[in-house]
């Protein structure tokens, strides 16, 4: 059994075999936030969940998340079905769930996902990686909060840091950061899936004001394959995101996620909460 704290968090077992694509996990200390798990390890565990079902196709293409509830410590049951399955296509619903107190169960994610079996064709990369400095020729970020989730990445801020003063003089949602996981893990889809939900809200950065805010809804299209993750090995995935309006208590933010050798691997799209 692998020891690295994402595996940890990320172990499935089988509710029975009456159950196929029912699985039985935990919520991890390890990947705390403020009032739950951090949203990434969330959607990798939905990644997880498609990935371990015996009857998958192909490999993820695409996965939305919805975000109900915070996921509380403790048990919860994730359910993958494979709603419709086509000659190169693969469509499915997922819920993950947890015992509201009361005796019934209480659905606090729900998500679809495609995956697909993917053929060698013509491809092109239409988004390059902006210039930025290696990995090596910036310092590793060291956050003064104390939430666990933050020391599960070694991240390394090239620009766009958490303002330092909540002065509300922020003019730019950009941020552009090195990011892997610690200790360093071979990369898969449940990390990729994971480190596109790493950056804080955009929110903050650009009102430079510290407002309660948090991800309703997560949109990740995975452009590598399996070849390419393995190819990116445990090395530094560049990731840049930048939100696109904020209105009326709601606001957008894309990301781009590259491997250190200019790769493409995923973007992502959510719609994020936050309150006046």
């Amino acid at each position: 059994m692998n020891n690295h704290p994402f595996d940890k968090a990320l172990e499935l077992q089988p509710a029975g075999s009456g159950q196929p694509g029912t699985w039985l996990g935990a919520s991890s200390p390890a990947y705390w936030n403020m009032v739950g798990p951090f949203g990434g390890i969330t959607a990798a565990t939905a990644v997880q969940a498609v990935m371990r079902h015996p009857d998958r196709l192909g490999e993820p293409i695409a996965l939305t998340v919805n975000y109900a509830a915070a996921l509380g410590p403790g048990p919860f049951t994730v359910q993958a079905t494979p709603v419709r399955t086509n000659r190169s296509t693969q469509h499915w619903t997922l819920l993950l769930s947890q015992p509201d107190g009361q005796g019934a169960d209480a659905v606090v994610m729900s998500a679809t996902a495609v995956t697909a079996a993917r053929r060698q064709t013509w491809s092109a990369n239409d988004t390059p990686m902006p210039a930025t400095p290696a990995p090596s020729e910036v310092a590793p970020r060291v956050f003064a909060v104390g939430l666990e989730w933050l020391r599960r990445y070694e991240m390394r801020l090239v620009e766009g840091m958490v303002p330092e003063v909540w002065d509300g003089g922020g003019n730019d949602s950009l941020t552009r950061l090195w990011v892997r996981d610690e200790p360093p893990r071979p990369l898969d889809f449940p990390a990729l899936a994971a480190m596109a939900d790493v950056f804080y809200p955009r929110v903050w950065l650009r009102r430079a004001t510290h407002v309660p805010a948090g991800t309703v809804s997560i949109t990740t299209y995975f452009h590598a394959d399996s070849g390419q993750l393995a190819q990116t090995g445990e090395g530094f995935l560049l990731g840049q995101a930048r939100a696109q309006a904020f209105r009326n208590g709601f606001f957008d933010q894309t990301a781009h996620i590259w491997s250190e050798a200019g790769a493409l691997l995923a973007t992502s799209h959510q719609m994020v909460y936050y309150k006046e």
